[in-house]
């Protein structure tokens, strides 16, 4: 993956970045510190936010969407679905998540939300994606696809270096 452009972004900027993140985090100014280099990195497919060269978020069709290194760091106060273990292998190798396989789901979770993709024995982050349903019908389902997969634990942005 090549970087084609990269700079440090403006006060402003960051502001803007906190707000959005604010949304997930309670703690903003811990992921984003007052004395943090925060950087964009522009490559073919996507924008990385960038917080002392480490990736904390990308953008997608302008919403900012938390990373997974993120997500290891600080769990989201929303927005979490719960995934058998079964689901995993094929979530990993960037399959969209299908309704049969999520055990839980958060009920206020609305469809074209960024939701948080987690294994039910560890709670560990396994993907990012949009939901393409809401909540309450990921659960119910029995067929289709729940979960557009945007991020997953060892694509290009997982193995983004800054």
């Amino acid at each position: 993956m090549e970087i084609r452009k990269r700079y440090f972004l403006s006060k402003k900027d960051v502001k803007k970045i906190k707000k959005e993140l604010e949304e997930f985090f309670e703690n903003v100014d811990e992921i984003i510190p007052k004395k943090g280099n925060v950087e964009i990195a522009i490559t073919d497919d996507f924008e990385i936010i960038l917080v002392d060269k480490e990736p904390i978020a990308f953008k997608k069709d302008d919403k900012v969407i938390p990373t997974l290194k993120l997500l290891l760091k600080e769990v989201p106060n929303k927005n979490l679905v719960v995934v058998d273990m079964g689901a995993i292998k094929f979530l990993i190798n960037g399959a969209d998540v299908m309704a049969p396989g999520i055990v839980e789901a958060d009920e206020n979770i609305k469809e074209g939300d960024v939701v948080f993709v987690v294994d039910e024995n560890h709670k560990k982050p396994i993907c990012v994606g949009i939901a393409l349903m809401n909540g309450k019908e990921m659960k119910e389902a029995d067929k289709g696809k729940a979960i557009k997969n945007l991020h997953y634990v060892g694509d290009k942005i997982w193995n983004f270096r800054g």
